[in-house]
């Protein structure tokens, strides 16, 4: 919801770094997947601070990927092929990692319709960015890809994942509430989609 809004200035802060990194925009997303899967690992450990840690340092590399690969004209297709692989398996497993570590069974059910959520939030934006992409849609882009904005974007995920880990003991609930918020994104994108796809295909030329 507000990564369009955070994007400007998130670039600004990050740029002048980019432009004296020494390193390429590829090994910088490889190099915060690793950091992202420390934090799972210290998350399953009940390492709570220290995957908080890694799990901020994961989400700096993941924006200083891109300001990078902007500053040295190095963007790609296959680089935000592998950042998006790398997002979606710290976000896939970080969740499961706190959720061995949780004393409850009731956090096994909420962790089950998190997950679904997520599948189905995927599915919802990514076909979506396809057809966007294939009529050349004119949209406020927030990824290498055109997609329409969400109720539950990157900032609202960054959120809730810190305060999943700095607040465990809640665990159970912030799931539930974050399942909640991610069906109304996809719902929402199901009306957007409606609304807007819903006619005849505009004709090639």
């Amino acid at each position: 919801m507000f990564d369009e809004r955070l994007r400007r200035w998130k670039d600004a802060a990050l740029m002048p770094l980019a432009h004296v990194v020494p390193v390429s925009p590829l090994a910088l997303t490889l190099a915060g997947w690793g950091v992202g899967m420390a934090a799972v690992v210290c998350a399953w450990r009940g390492m709570f601070a220290w995957a908080c840690a890694a799990w901020l340092v994961n989400r700096v590399l993941d924006a200083l990927d891109g300001a990078v690969a902007r500053a040295q004209a190095r963007t790609s297709d296959l680089g935000g092929y592998v950042d998006i692989l790398a997002d979606f398996s710290v976000y896939a497993f970080l969740p499961l990692a706190l959720a061995a570590a949780h004393a409850s069974p009731r956090v096994w059910p909420a962790l089950a319709c998190l997950l679904a959520s997520f599948y189905l939030n995927a599915a919802s934006w990514m076909y979506l960015a396809g057809v966007l992409e294939k009529r050349a849609a004119q949209t406020p882009r927030t990824t290498t890809l055109a997609m329409p904005a969400g109720l539950v974007g990157g900032v609202e995920t960054f959120v809730f994942f810190t305060l999943f880990l700095l607040m465990p003991r809640f665990l159970v609930p912030l799931y539930w509430l974050m399942t909640a918020l991610v069906f109304a994104t996809v719902v929402q994108r199901l009306l957007w989609a409606v609304r807007v796809l819903g006619g005849a295909q505009p004709a090639r030329k």
